[in-house]
């Protein structure tokens, strides 16, 4: 895998090739990034409006907002991730391509860029309630801070679940005008998740980013790794259910249950963490996942 850039997609045979850096840049072409952080938004506004059957039209009109605010703060966090990492990036033969190491984009012009990106969403965040928007406000401070972690742990996955699962709190809070242990307990099962699909993601890479000095758990774990995802899913899945029972039980949960089982069960028993091109399918097939967490919760 030579770089992690496929300018076939659509996106950039819809849009000025003077716009292909910034679409690059804010990983447009990849959306499995969006949707891994849109999930947890949706699942706790399924959960909070009492399933997907009641949900009204103002939210409905909420779980749009959230989408619109999740393809502009996934981009926004890949532009601070580049700005961070654009030395390493530069030594890193997956990610030597991105606009930053390779000079399509100037530090300056992703510092305007990002500017652009994180006034759109605020523009999206005021129109939430104030519990909510203090709760955006925050999530902040774990965007700027997450590129540092892989310099300083070896659980840098962790600190992406901290930061890839706020949306479980604000959709609750969005919905609630409060928090409440459901929320608490759908964060951390997406905390979970994240380590499970993150630390997947992370084995293209192992290589090069132990020459580099970059840390994560799929260092941490090698070979066990395969143990450590399945005990994340495991975890994940039963929080998952714990946060169904608080929040709305069903005479279908178990039977609801069974396909996400079903598929973190496939995502084991087909993931090869010496293939790179089975690590990015595997990780890919996590949008499938959280769909059927949505069906799960919100029926």
């Amino acid at each position: 895998m030579a770089t992690d850039i496929n300018t076939d997609k659509l996106v950039f045979r819809i849009t000025p090739p003077r716009f292909h850096p910034y679409v690059k840049l804010a990983r447009l072409d990849r959306p499995i990034g969006t949707w891994l952080l849109l999930f947890p938004c949706w699942w706790s506004i399924a959960l909070a409006s009492g399933g997907l059957p009641y949900m009204t039209s103002h939210e409905w009109s909420l779980a749009l907002r959230f989408a619109i605010g999740a393809v502009l703060m996934r981009a926004a966090g890949c532009v601070v991730n580049d700005l961070w990492d654009r030395e390493l990036d530069a030594q890193v033969e997956r990610t030597r391509t991105r606009p930053l190491p390779a000079g399509e984009v100037t530090p300056r012009q992703a510092m305007i860029f990002l500017g652009l990106l994180l006034g759109a969403s605020f523009l999206i965040l005021i129109t939430l309630n104030i519990v909510a928007i203090l709760l955006g406000l925050l999530s902040l401070s774990l965007v700027g801070a997450y590129p540092l972690m892989k310099r300083i742990t070896w659980w840098p996955q962790l600190f992406l679940g901290f930061t890839f699962n706020w949306g479980a709190l604000m959709g609750w809070a969005a919905i609630k005008g409060t928090l409440g242990l459901p929320a608490f307990y759908l964060y951390l099962a997406g905390i979970l998740w994240t380590l499970a699909y993150d630390t997947i993601y992370a084995h293209q890479d192992k290589e090069d980013d132990l020459t580099v000095g970059i840390k994560s758990t799929a260092l941490l774990w090698a070979e066990n790794s395969t143990w450590f995802v399945g005990i994340c899913f495991f975890l994940c899945i039963f929080f998952l259910f714990i946060t169904k029972l608080f929040a709305a039980d069903s005479p279908y949960m178990l039977l609801l249950t069974m396909p996400v089982i079903a598929q973190a069960i496939w995502q084991l028993l087909h993931w090869d963490m010496k293939s790179p091109e089975s690590c990015l399918e595997i990780f890919k097939s996590n949008a499938f996942f959280g769909w059927l967490v949505l069906f799960m919760l919100g029926m």
